[in-house]
């Protein structure tokens, strides 16, 4: 047996070293925020929590991390809006979800995903997602694919 140290990690040891700031909870709060934003919605903590099905104390715990990160802006009982930063990862994070639905969609001919793509969309760079936007449209345009 080799006693030479291994590029592989446990799932914690890969997310240690990472220089991702955003916790896959924040993501999905600030993906929500931008969606919520572009339907010009006054975003407060209460409708954030019922959008999410989490309770207001946890949305008040990850909008201030977003706060202190500089996504968003926030008072206490105040309406959340979003910085340009929370601006451009927002509309990134929708741009992700939309592609990996769309891509599980054609895949598994079907018409909803979104319990799939929650669990997966946090772990894949954005190459990737690139790659798999390519990808679905080679798909749809070859629909003769082993079904």
């Amino acid at each position: 047996m080799s006693k030479e140290p291994s590029d592989f990690h446990t799932f914690t040891g890969y997310r240690m070293t990472s220089s991702q700031e955003l916790t896959p909870a924040m993501e999905d709060y600030l993906e929500m925020i931008y969606r919520l934003y572009h339907q010009q919605v006054k975003i407060r903590i209460g409708d954030l929590s019922r959008h999410l099905n989490v309770q207001p104390s946890s949305t008040t715990k990850i909008v201030q991390r977003l706060k202190q990160f500089g996504y968003v802006d926030f008072e206490k009982y105040g309406e959340i809006t979003l910085t340009d930063k929370g601006m451009n990862e927002g509309k990134y994070l929708l741009y992700r979800h939309e592609i990996l639905h769309h891509f599980l969609c054609v895949l598994n001919h079907s018409n909803d995903e979104l319990e799939q793509v929650e669990k997966i969309e946090h772990f894949m760079d954005r190459k990737t997602i690139l790659q798999i936007e390519k990808l679905t449209l080679f798909l749809e345009n070859h629909q003769d694919y082993d079904q």
